[in-house]
């Protein structure tokens, strides 16, 4: 199945993508697409609803981020082969973790918001993982059976937060609208193979990411079971798993994104983000 969430910001209703591309409603059989819903037994109930017997969602509503409200945004560095040899950096021994504040997450179309004085903003085309099941101490012969399904992950970066000043990367990370995520959550049954899957990012037509997830170097079993190490994973929960050679900072020279740029991202099977980027507001939020 192919789940969304469409509607107003803050205020979507959980949906499902027919054969036919058309959104149908699910909010009289879930409340919402999140970590109370995206266990094995409610994706198997609704995988058994015929699908022309669910309403059919009128018009163009936006898209709105395929999870509500995770627990956590857990991101893996430099986990492609050709992303390390474009930093300059030796292949990790082990998965770089750090974090995105949940925040930063946002709709798949929505604008992608440059805090105020960024000079250095960046794009990272993401397999993301969801979580489906609580998971902890788990095998990699049996992590995927805890994965509800996979998205696009836009990892937006501001990479003079990031690494001009002190600290750990996660502020550079985490600004409003830092983590555009779906426009689907395509259940694991549609992906069989996460580690072959095609992902490219245009920036205002121009293609600077092609790439395969399978140039990662731990792969998606792996993440999940490192990761069930260190903390407990809850269902809604989303991984992003790394991002493939092109970055802007590894141009030469280095190309950063500015108000107005366009930006699409293509992972195969899971869908076509589209954002705009633009300028933060440099009013003061009233109190």
């Amino acid at each position: 199945m192919k789940l969304l969430r469409y509607g107003e910001a803050g205020r979507e209703r959980p949906g499902l993508l027919d054969a036919e591309g058309r959104i149908r409603d699910l909010s009289g059989l879930i409340a919402d697409l999140d970590g109370h819903t995206l266990g094995s037994a409610t994706l198997n109930l609704l995988a058994a609803i015929p699908q022309h017997e669910l309403s059919l969602v009128a018009g163009t509503p936006r898209i709105g981020p395929c999870v509500a409200s995770p627990g956590k945004i857990i991101c893996i560095g430099l986990n492609y082969t050709d992303h390390a040899a474009e930093a300059k950096l030796a292949l990790p021994p082990e998965p770089i973790v750090f974090m995105k504040a949940t925040s930063a997450l946002s709709g798949p179309n929505d604008a992608i918001e440059l805090p105020r004085g960024a000079t250095k903003g960046d794009w990272e085309a993401e397999l993301g993982v969801v979580i489906g099941a609580s998971a902890k101490y788990v095998s990699e012969e049996q992590a995927l059976e805890y994965v509800a399904g996979y998205c696009i992950v836009h990892d937006v970066s501001e990479r003079s937060l990031q690494f001009d000043h002190q600290g750990q990367w996660t502020k550079g990370k985490s600004h409003d609208t830092f983590a555009p995520i779906g426009p689907w959550l395509v259940t694991r049954d549609e992906v069989p193979d996460p580690q072959r899957l095609r992902i490219s990012l245009e920036v205002n037509g121009h293609r600077y990411q092609h790439g395969s997830s399978a140039n990662m170097v731990f792969p998606v079993r792996t993440i999940v079971s490192y990761l069930s190490r260190f903390m407990s994973l809850h269902p809604g929960d989303v991984i992003a798993t790394g991002t493939p050679a092109g970055v802007g900072m590894g141009q030469k020279p280095p190309v950063f994104l500015k108000p107005g740029d366009q930006v699409r991202i293509d992972i195969e099977g899971l869908g076509v983000q589209q954002q705009r980027v633009v300028a933060c507001a440099t009013e003061e939020i009233a109190r």
